[in-house]
């Protein structure tokens, strides 16, 4: 049989079916909740469960005392009603799958490649900054990678790929391509973009968690944006921070623009902040009731901050955005990556 999955405080339900995940299906129907790795690690879709039972699926397990559930592994065992942290309509219709060719391949950092891709004369595939797309490999398996580019460039994508020991397409297969080359990609998905409003902006990047805010920013700054932005980029060591040049060019143009590059193991002449890049904000900003916060790469601190920002510095729960590193699915090797999983 179908369930139904209500809203709690809206007239809005969807139907799910026993064995398909509530995320899915509220996708399926056309609406979006917070969500990121989609595997149960990064708890971005923890819903209060109000009615009914779910069958928790993996990791990141939930117990009806928990009176919550990860929506991207809960499956319904009756009628559900639900109150997530935000519930949106979304257009799911404009996906689209494309053969997009390879014009363009750097190396920023010993263990990044940039890839530009190029869709065909013609062809554009809009999307909200901070979203990303999946690429399909020939077995059929996919992998997700973060678009770097800005939504009005919507005839390509640049992906930033973190090399992984073993990763099945950071290492197996991106070590084969060349330009020219062909992907198949299907564009768009996700739910990590920004949101209007007046409040100022932190943006909290780590690694190739960068990627997506590029996108946000270069979308912001082409927009005529005012409103405030501070990027904290953090990283291991100072070449972690693969395009600092970039975002420090944007802060001395750009008054609305600032940008804290945060190592966690600086070089003796490093001058700049240390430690774990979620402090660096905590330090420096007491309160952020009236700030909204968007987050991406390892969970660990994407997490961290969740819990640091929400608990000990006014952020309302509805003011974090994620989108958290997780394992990858079918890799030859354990790895973690953004968001968007890939290896």
């Amino acid at each position: 049989m179908t369930f139904t999955v209500r809203i709690a405080g809206s007239e809005t339900a969807f139907p799910c079916e026993p064995r398909e995940f509530v995320l899915d299906a509220a996708e399926r129907a056309g609406y979006s909740m917070p969500s990121s790795c989609r595997k149960g690690a990064c708890n971005t879709c923890e819903t209060a469960l109000l009615g009914g039972e779910v069958e928790q699926r993996g990791r990141g397990r939930r117990t009806p005392r928990d009176g919550t559930a990860l929506m991207c592994r809960a499956h319904p065992r009756t009628d559900l009603t639900i109150r997530p942290k935000r519930f949106e309509r979304i257009d799911i219709f404009r996906r689209k799958v494309i053969a997009a060719t390879i014009f363009r391949l750097t190396r920023p950092a010993e263990d990044v490649t940039i890839v530009n891709l190029r869709f065909p004369i013609g062809l554009r595939a809009p999307f909200k900054a901070g979203q990303y797309l999946q690429v399909i490999m020939a077995d059929g398996d996919r992998r997700n990678f973060s678009m770097a580019n800005a939504a009005r460039h919507n005839d390509g994508a640049e992906l930033h790929v973190r090399h992984v020991a073993g990763g099945k397409f950071s290492v197996g297969t991106l070590s084969k391509l060349a330009v020219g080359d062909t992907l198949q990609v299907e564009v768009p998905y996700g739910d990590f973009y920004l949101r209007a409003a007046d409040r100022p902006v932190i943006l909290l990047a780590s690694g190739t968690g960068f990627a997506p805010i590029k996108s946000i920013i270069e979308t912001s700054l082409h927009a005529g944006n005012r409103r405030r932005m501070h990027l904290y980029w953090g990283a291991r060591r100072l070449e972690d921070v693969y395009l600092a040049d970039l975002p420090a060019r944007w802060a001395q143009r750009l008054p609305w623009f600032s940008f804290t590059p945060v190592l966690s193991e600086p070089p003796a002449c490093w001058r700049g902040r240390t430690g774990l890049v979620h402090d660096a904000v905590r330090e420096d900003q007491a309160d952020l009731a009236h700030t909204d916060i968007y987050a991406c790469g390892n969970p660990l601190m994407v997490s961290a901050a969740q819990r640091a920002f929400t608990e000990g510095h006014g952020l309302p729960e509805a003011q974090f955005f994620a989108d958290a590193f997780v394992e990858s699915g079918a890799s030859t090797a354990s790895e973690l990556q953004p968001h968007p999983v890939q290896s």
